[in-house]
Protein backbone atom coordinates (compact mmCIF):
# COMPACT_ATOMS: atom_id res chain seq x y z
CA UNK A 1 0.00 0.00 0.00
CA UNK A 2 1.68 3.67 -1.04
CA UNK A 3 1.95 5.89 1.79
CA UNK A 4 1.56 10.03 1.92
CA UNK A 5 1.57 12.18 4.76
CA UNK A 6 -1.04 15.34 5.55
CA UNK A 7 0.10 18.78 4.07
CA UNK A 8 -2.94 20.83 5.06
CA UNK A 9 -3.46 22.28 8.97
CA UNK A 10 -6.44 19.29 9.32
CA UNK A 11 -7.86 17.17 6.96
CA UNK A 12 -11.24 16.03 6.63
CA UNK A 13 -11.47 12.51 6.51
CA UNK A 14 -15.02 11.70 4.79
CA UNK A 15 -17.64 8.74 4.63
CA UNK A 16 -17.74 9.01 0.82
CA UNK A 17 -15.71 10.06 -1.48
CA UNK A 18 -17.56 13.63 -2.38
CA UNK A 19 -17.62 16.92 -0.56
CA UNK A 20 -20.78 16.68 0.73
CA UNK A 21 -20.24 13.56 2.71
CA UNK A 22 -20.02 13.20 6.51
CA UNK A 23 -17.15 13.96 7.77
CA UNK A 24 -16.35 11.00 10.06
CA UNK A 25 -12.62 12.01 11.55
CA UNK A 26 -9.76 14.50 10.32
CA UNK A 27 -5.92 14.02 10.46
CA UNK A 28 -3.82 16.45 11.49
CA UNK A 29 -0.91 18.13 9.75
CA UNK A 30 1.65 15.73 9.51
CA UNK A 31 0.17 13.07 10.13
CA UNK A 32 0.69 9.76 8.01
CA UNK A 33 -2.01 7.66 5.99
CA UNK A 34 -2.14 4.79 4.01
CA UNK A 35 -3.48 5.13 0.10
CA UNK A 36 -5.48 3.57 -2.12
CA UNK A 37 -5.59 4.54 -5.33
CA UNK A 38 -6.71 7.92 -6.54
CA UNK A 39 -10.05 8.21 -8.27
CA UNK A 40 -10.38 10.25 -11.24
CA UNK A 41 -11.93 12.77 -9.76
CA UNK A 42 -9.14 13.04 -7.17
CA UNK A 43 -10.63 11.60 -4.00
CA UNK A 44 -8.58 8.93 -2.19
CA UNK A 45 -9.54 6.20 0.16
CA UNK A 46 -6.82 6.34 3.32
CA UNK A 47 -6.10 4.45 6.61
CA UNK A 48 -4.70 6.80 8.97
CA UNK A 49 -1.80 5.02 10.70
CA UNK A 50 -2.22 6.40 14.24
CA UNK A 51 -5.19 4.52 14.77
CA UNK A 52 -6.50 2.68 11.41
CA UNK A 53 -9.33 4.68 10.98
CA UNK A 54 -10.34 4.53 7.47
CA UNK A 55 -12.31 7.16 5.47
CA UNK A 56 -12.17 9.40 1.80
CA UNK A 57 -10.02 12.37 1.15
CA UNK A 58 -8.57 14.36 -1.44
CA UNK A 59 -5.62 13.93 -3.16
CA UNK A 60 -4.20 17.71 -3.37
CA UNK A 61 -4.09 17.18 1.39
CA UNK A 62 -1.29 15.02 0.99
CA UNK A 63 2.10 14.14 -0.51
CA UNK A 64 2.82 10.98 -1.39
CA UNK A 65 6.43 9.58 0.91
CA UNK A 66 8.08 6.40 1.20
CA UNK A 67 7.80 3.86 3.41
CA UNK A 68 10.95 4.41 5.97
CA UNK A 69 9.22 7.90 5.96
CA UNK A 70 6.10 6.34 6.82
CA UNK A 71 7.34 4.03 9.48
CA UNK A 72 9.67 6.67 11.27
CA UNK A 73 8.63 7.08 14.86
CA UNK A 74 7.17 10.40 15.75
CA UNK A 75 7.71 11.69 19.78
CA UNK A 76 7.67 15.08 19.58
CA UNK A 77 4.70 17.38 19.51
CA UNK A 78 3.25 21.21 18.84
CA UNK A 79 3.00 22.69 21.90
CA UNK A 80 1.10 26.03 21.40
CA UNK A 81 -2.58 26.32 20.84
CA UNK A 82 -1.65 27.41 17.29
CA UNK A 83 1.98 26.80 16.03
CA UNK A 84 3.28 29.16 12.88
CA UNK A 85 5.78 26.79 10.53
CA UNK A 86 6.88 27.96 7.18
CA UNK A 87 5.55 25.46 4.26
CA UNK A 88 7.59 25.84 1.43
CA UNK A 89 8.63 28.89 2.32
CA UNK A 90 4.89 30.32 3.25
CA UNK A 91 3.52 31.11 6.42
CA UNK A 92 1.06 28.29 7.93
CA UNK A 93 -0.53 27.69 11.58
CA UNK A 94 -1.26 24.01 12.44
CA UNK A 95 -2.58 23.34 15.90
CA UNK A 96 -1.78 21.98 19.08
CA UNK A 97 -1.11 18.18 19.48
CA UNK A 98 0.62 17.06 15.68
CA UNK A 99 3.44 14.64 15.83
CA UNK A 100 6.40 14.82 14.34
CA UNK A 101 9.76 13.11 14.57
CA UNK A 102 12.25 15.86 15.19
CA UNK A 103 12.14 18.84 17.64
CA UNK A 104 11.57 21.26 14.83
CA UNK A 105 15.26 22.23 14.46
CA UNK A 106 16.13 21.83 10.81
CA UNK A 107 14.00 21.31 7.49
CA UNK A 108 11.70 18.71 7.02
CA UNK A 109 11.75 17.25 3.16
CA UNK A 110 8.47 15.31 2.41
CA UNK A 111 8.97 15.21 -1.49
CA UNK A 112 8.84 18.71 -3.74
CA UNK A 113 7.52 20.18 0.15
CA UNK A 114 9.41 21.71 3.15
CA UNK A 115 8.94 22.15 6.68
CA UNK A 116 10.64 24.67 8.82
CA UNK A 117 9.25 25.29 12.54
CA UNK A 118 9.39 28.72 14.19
CA UNK A 119 9.73 27.31 17.74
CA UNK A 120 10.57 24.14 19.22
CA UNK A 121 8.48 21.25 19.36
CA UNK A 122 8.13 19.35 22.68
CA UNK A 123 8.85 15.43 23.20
CA UNK A 124 6.24 13.02 24.10
CA UNK A 125 6.99 11.91 28.32
CA UNK A 126 8.29 8.52 29.06
CA UNK A 127 5.47 7.76 31.16
CA UNK A 128 1.96 8.96 31.35
CA UNK A 129 1.48 11.83 34.27
CA UNK A 130 -2.15 12.97 35.27
CA UNK A 131 -1.18 16.28 36.10
CA UNK A 132 0.44 16.77 32.96
CA UNK A 133 -2.47 15.00 31.27
CA UNK A 134 -5.02 17.16 32.96
CA UNK A 135 -2.96 20.38 31.42
CA UNK A 136 -3.33 19.42 27.89
CA UNK A 137 -6.91 18.46 28.32
CA UNK A 138 -7.60 22.09 29.73
CA UNK A 139 -5.92 23.56 26.67
CA UNK A 140 -8.92 22.35 24.63
CA UNK A 141 -11.83 24.27 26.55
CA UNK A 142 -14.74 25.84 25.26
CA UNK A 143 -13.55 24.28 21.49
CA UNK A 144 -16.78 24.04 19.75
CA UNK A 145 -17.66 20.40 19.15
CA UNK A 146 -17.72 19.22 16.09
CA UNK A 147 -18.68 15.85 14.77
CA UNK A 148 -15.58 13.39 13.74
CA UNK A 149 -13.49 16.88 15.14
CA UNK A 150 -9.66 15.84 16.21
CA UNK A 151 -8.51 19.69 16.82
CA UNK A 152 -8.62 22.67 18.68
CA UNK A 153 -10.24 24.35 15.74
CA UNK A 154 -13.14 21.93 16.77
CA UNK A 155 -13.40 18.45 18.40
CA UNK A 156 -16.05 15.65 18.99
CA UNK A 157 -15.55 13.65 22.90
CA UNK A 158 -13.52 10.66 21.73
CA UNK A 159 -11.55 12.65 19.44
CA UNK A 160 -10.89 14.66 22.41
CA UNK A 161 -10.44 11.86 24.73
CA UNK A 162 -8.02 10.29 21.73
CA UNK A 163 -5.74 13.62 21.48
CA UNK A 164 -5.32 14.24 25.17
CA UNK A 165 -4.08 10.26 25.92
CA UNK A 166 -1.97 10.62 22.49
CA UNK A 167 0.43 13.62 24.08
CA UNK A 168 0.68 11.18 27.23
CA UNK A 169 2.02 8.28 24.73
CA UNK A 170 -1.00 6.18 25.09
CA UNK A 171 -3.15 5.10 21.78
CA UNK A 172 -6.81 5.27 22.05
CA UNK A 173 -8.98 3.72 19.20
CA UNK A 174 -11.07 6.41 17.46
CA UNK A 175 -14.61 6.19 18.65
CA UNK A 176 -15.96 6.21 22.29
CA UNK A 177 -17.45 2.41 21.81
CA UNK A 178 -13.95 1.17 20.79
CA UNK A 179 -12.42 3.04 23.68
CA UNK A 180 -14.33 1.47 26.30
CA UNK A 181 -12.72 -1.29 24.98
CA UNK A 182 -9.51 -0.85 26.67
CA UNK A 183 -7.60 -0.22 29.63
CA UNK A 184 -8.98 -1.48 32.62
CA UNK A 185 -12.39 -1.49 34.37
CA UNK A 186 -12.92 0.91 37.44
CA UNK A 187 -16.15 -0.28 39.58
CA UNK A 188 -16.85 3.07 41.68
CA UNK A 189 -16.76 6.50 40.57
CA UNK A 190 -15.40 7.11 44.16
CA UNK A 191 -12.21 5.25 43.59
CA UNK A 192 -11.10 6.78 40.17
CA UNK A 193 -7.84 8.53 39.70
CA UNK A 194 -7.02 11.70 37.60
CA UNK A 195 -7.07 10.95 33.97
CA UNK A 196 -9.42 7.52 34.02
CA UNK A 197 -12.50 7.68 31.51
CA UNK A 198 -16.02 8.03 32.03
CA UNK A 199 -18.44 6.41 29.47
CA UNK A 200 -22.23 7.11 28.88
CA UNK A 201 -24.52 5.26 27.12
CA UNK A 202 -28.27 6.29 24.89
CA UNK A 203 -31.69 4.14 26.04
CA UNK A 204 -30.97 1.31 23.54
CA UNK A 205 -27.35 0.94 26.08
CA UNK A 206 -25.08 2.19 23.02
CA UNK A 207 -21.73 3.60 24.55
CA UNK A 208 -22.44 7.54 23.08
CA UNK A 209 -20.21 9.59 24.53
CA UNK A 210 -16.95 9.99 26.72
CA UNK A 211 -15.23 11.96 29.26
CA UNK A 212 -11.90 12.21 31.22
CA UNK A 213 -12.25 12.55 35.11
CA UNK A 214 -10.80 15.30 36.81
CA UNK A 215 -11.48 13.85 40.35
CA UNK A 216 -14.58 11.81 41.16
CA UNK A 217 -17.00 14.75 41.18
CA UNK A 218 -16.15 16.53 38.21
CA UNK A 219 -15.45 15.59 34.17
CA UNK A 220 -13.77 17.30 31.40
CA UNK A 221 -15.47 16.24 28.15
CA UNK A 222 -16.93 17.77 24.85
CA UNK A 223 -20.44 18.37 24.70
CA UNK A 224 -21.34 21.29 22.86
CA UNK A 225 -17.82 22.72 23.64
CA UNK A 226 -15.31 21.22 25.78
CA UNK A 227 -16.47 22.17 29.67
CA UNK A 228 -15.87 20.94 33.01
CA UNK A 229 -19.47 19.78 34.73
CA UNK A 230 -20.31 17.95 37.69
CA UNK A 231 -20.22 13.91 37.48
CA UNK A 232 -22.01 11.89 40.11
CA UNK A 233 -22.81 7.86 40.22
CA UNK A 234 -25.71 8.50 37.75
CA UNK A 235 -24.21 10.45 35.11
CA UNK A 236 -23.02 13.95 33.99
CA UNK A 237 -25.31 16.96 35.02
CA UNK A 238 -24.05 20.44 33.16
CA UNK A 239 -22.77 23.29 35.59
CA UNK A 240 -24.46 25.87 34.04
CA UNK A 241 -28.02 24.54 33.80
CA UNK A 242 -28.58 21.76 36.65
CA UNK A 243 -29.61 19.62 34.05
CA UNK A 244 -28.56 15.59 33.60
CA UNK A 245 -27.05 15.00 30.44
CA UNK A 246 -25.26 11.79 30.22
CA UNK A 247 -26.52 8.69 32.10
CA UNK A 248 -23.19 6.88 33.01
CA UNK A 249 -22.22 3.37 31.69
CA UNK A 250 -18.55 2.18 32.69
CA UNK A 251 -15.63 3.94 33.78
CA UNK A 252 -11.96 2.59 32.17
CA UNK A 253 -8.34 3.35 33.04
CA UNK A 254 -5.13 3.60 31.15
CA UNK A 255 -2.31 4.16 32.77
Amino acid sequence: MPYAVTIVPVMPMRAEPKHRSEIISQVLFGEFVETEPVTSDGWMKVRNRYDNYEGWVTVSHVQMVEKDVFDTPHPFYTPAWVNRIKFNGQLMHIPFGCLFASNGGGVTKWGKFTVQFEEPLLELPKAPDATKILEHAAVFLNTSYLWGGKSVFGIDCSGFTQTVYKLAGIALLRDAYQQATQGEGVSFLQETKPGDLAFFDNEEGRITHVGMLMNDHEIIHSSGKVRIDAIDNQGIVNSDTGERTHKLRLIRRYF
